[in-house]
């Protein structure tokens, strides 16, 4: 093979890979054996610097239908239905392009739903950009939000919810995570697991051309100067030849004619092949010449690893293959019989009448190289001051200004100007839409309904790993039951720079235990999610960003809770306590553009404790309105609760320190809700049962935000300083 060393190079395969390579084959592999273990080798596909470190999360439950390892994972909802989801990264395609980067994004976690016979009910995102003054990044942000809405609005899915956040550290690796929840009959969930050696193998969808190869590949690397040559690996999507494809799938899994399927998404025909064959320790045979393709001259690792978008795999049963091919041709898609399971547990790739491939299964996937990678505490870390970084800012000469400055910041201002170009209404089940901290969608012919939201602060994450990533699970809990339902599992996106950095892995780990610790605590299971490395160019990486995707469930979507003050004269109480805790805030930035300190301290057996409160006052039917204290803390919870109930408040905080750091804290493990005065000696009572603190700060009334002589600030000044937009 000429030029080796360049094509391990294209192919990311170190010499030592190429040698175990070897090794395990006995001599030297083909071209196309060489793209394949390329592909299914890759950070990407295999996990090989994560794997050691995710089975520490508890994925098991007594509603846990499927954990990790499937296309997504599962939960039963009761009725005989679960809710299936998870959550994936598209960051490296979506800064090479943007608009399609992000369709597809969005396309490739549908399909990761429907291939297991759910229909897809929700779309949600997480965002993460650099300064959006930056002419490059307006064009990436919106470039990015086109694409989520084109192809979500085309799909009649509804996007409900999500998050965006702005820092520097996104300014050469912006993070794009896309997620999605589906709802299917808990006794008919498919899976990618072959069976049944003899049983056809089905091509279905679009056919394949050149775009996408090297994906895999491209997203287990970090960017370089060279980044604008990969624009080819970034795949184009059909939203329309995807509504297509779901419908023919949904329709057939209603039928007994299939045993697996499975999505054809990082590495293509490759990945899916090996991995469903591979789960039911089977072999596989596949004939490229029956692919269909829409280019001229592909090569045989072409269209083993091309990427091309709404395409699926299918095991079908033996004696069903016209079944299969009438309900595909019935929609107008692409049907052709490509191969069949054997009992060989090996894949073998014809083309042209000769083999270029044969490969053995279990090199492929069980013997991917694992690697313990060094990992050390970042300098930055062990150098960290434990004084409070707020002791070197002045206290506001105008809190007026200041809180409207946090206000209209880019992170804590309204985002209305990107989901309002989302369908978030489509479907007719969308009960609240974004905005609030959680989504709430009706569950049809039902009371019932699912909460869902993502959430992740990487400020945190950075100054503390273990503490910000239990941070993200404490606050999505948070947000779920502020909209009145009790979660109930979640999935992650894991996106850090590269994992052959010491200080990336000792971030990444220190991470890994924060969720699992957190999770754990709270009783909510993980059940899916994706691991996205090398996201740093030139060797600087972006903050480390887990990102928690949640799922609650709410038993009647008539007791669900709105975060806007509702009637005057309800008292405003903030449940939990306020610390000095400004490390890390929106408001340190904005006064002194700094993170220096610790994060705000994390407990996730007081979140439990709080959770279990608003859980039981809701269900007495004792409070109004509920906003999770996050970002900007009690100030812009105030605020933004009085925007959303067009209601003012009189608000009087007895201080217990400095006045801004007590306003703009954001300590965790609080809510601020408002209840009927009549309310109150009940609601001390359960307070009390649950040991969380309380503090009654004022009523609703009015319409000014007032508070103590500090604020004096009417609601219309309030509304346009937060919908000013970025």
């Amino acid at each position: 093979m000429e030029n080796l060393d360049t094509l391990l190079k294209e192919l990311n395969l170190t010499p030592t890979e190429y040698t175990r390579i070897t090794g395990e084959l006995g001599r030297q592999p083909s071209l196309t054996e060489l793209w394949i273990f390329s592909a299914m080798w890759s950070e990407h596909c295999s996990y090989k610097s994560s794997r050691p470190y995710l089975g520490r999360m508890p994925s098991t439950g007594k509603d846990v239908l499927i954990g990790p390892g499937e296309n997504a994972g599962a939960v039963s909802i009761g009725d005989g239905l679960a809710v299936i989801f998870k959550m994936e990264s598209h960051n490296h395609p979506s800064f090479i392009e943007p608009y399609n980067g992000a369709a597809t994004g969005v396309g490739g976690i549908l399909r990761d739903i429907f291939t297991m016979g759910a229909r897809p009910v929700a779309i949600l995102d997480s965002l993460r950009f650099g300064e959006p003054d930056d002419s490059r990044m307006r064009y990436l942000i919106d470039g990015v939000v086109a694409g989520i809405a084109g192809y979500g609005n085309c799909m009649g899915i509804p996007t409900v919810g999500g998050e965006i956040y702005f820092d520097s550290t996104y300014r050469e690796n912006i993070i794009v995570n896309a997620m999605a929840v589906g709802i299917a009959p808990a006794d008919r969930i498919f899976l990618a697991k072959a069976s049944g050696a003899g049983n056809p193998v089905f091509y279905v969808g679009s056919r394949t051309g050149r775009d996408g190869i090297h994906g895999a590949t491209m997203a287990s690397a970090s960017f370089t100067e060279e980044t604008a040559v990969l624009k080819p690996t970034v795949q184009v999507g059909d939203p329309f030849m995807e509504k297509l494809l779901m419908e023919a799938c949904l329709e057939l899994m209603k039928a007994d004619h299939i045993v697996a399927i499975q999505d054809m998404g990082a590495a293509g025909l490759t990945s899916s092949a090996v991995e469903m064959a591979a789960k039911g320790g089977l072999g596989i045979a596949i004939n490229l010449d029956r692919v269909p393709q829409r280019e001229e001259g592909m090569m045989p690792h072409e269209i083993m690893l091309s990427e091309s978008q709404e395409r699926m795999l299918i095991i079908a049963k033996k004696g069903h293959e016209k079944a299969v091919e009438r309900v595909f041709k019935k929609w107008g898609l692409d049907v052709s019989r490509i191969g069949i399971l054997t009992q060989q547990k090996q894949i073998i790739v014809r083309a042209n009448g000769a083999v270029h491939a044969r490969l053995p299964l279990d090199t492929l996937v069980d013997k991917a190289p694992v690697y313990t990678r060094h990992a050390s505490m970042p300098a930055y870390r062990a150098e960290a001051s434990e004084e409070r970084p707020s002791d070197q800012i002045p206290e506001p000469a105008d809190y007026h200004k200041t809180l409207l400055g946090l206000l209209s910041s880019p992170t804590i201002g309204s985002k209305a100007w990107v989901y309002e170009q989302y369908d978030h209404s489509v479907g007719t089940d969308t009960v609240i839409k974004p905005g609030a901290g959680a989504a709430l969608v009706r569950i049809k012919g039902s009371k019932k309904g699912l909460a869902i939201t993502t959430d992740g602060n990487a400020r945190y994450t950075y100054l503390d790993p273990y503490t910000g990533a239990g941070i993200a699970v404490c606050e999505a809990a948070r947000n779920i039951a502020c909209v009145g339902a009790r979660p109930i599992a979640l999935t992650d996106c894991l996106n850090f720079g590269s994992p052959e950095d010491p200080e990336v892995m000792w971030q990444f780990i220190e991470s890994v235990n924060g969720i699992a610790a957190a999770s754990l605590a709270l009783g909510i299971p993980v059940i899916s999610g994706n691991v996205s490395f090398y996201n740093e160019t030139e060797g600087k990486s972006i903050y480390p960003t887990p990102v928690i995707g949640m799922v609650g469930l709410i038993d009647d979507i008539a007791t669900r809770i709105t975060p806007g003050f509702k009637d005057s004269g309800d008292l405003i109480v903030l449940l939990g306590t306020t610390l000095d805790e400004c490390g890390g805030s929106e408001y340190l930035k904005l006064a002194g553009g700094q993170i220096p300190g610790r994060p705000p301290k994390v407990s996730p057996a007081r979140e439990a404790r709080l959770i279990g409160l608003v859980h039981e006052m809701n269900k007495g039917r004792m409070i109004t309105s509920a906003t999770d204290c996050s970002e900007g803390g009690v100030g812009i919870a105030l605020a933004e609760a009085a925007i959303a109930g067009n209601r003012g408040a009189e608000i009087r905080i007895a201080w217990q320190f400095r006045p801004d750091r007590e306003l703009f804290s954001e300590s965790q493990h609080r809510i601020l809700v408002t209840t009927a005065g009549r309310s109150l000696e009940k609601f001390k009572n359960m307070a009390h049962k649950y040991s969380v603190p309380f503090q009654v700060l004022g009523r609703v009334q009015g319409t000014h935000l007032r508070l103590d002589g500090l604020l004096d600030i009417p609601l219309e000044e309030l509304r346009a300083a937060y919908k000013k937009g970025p």
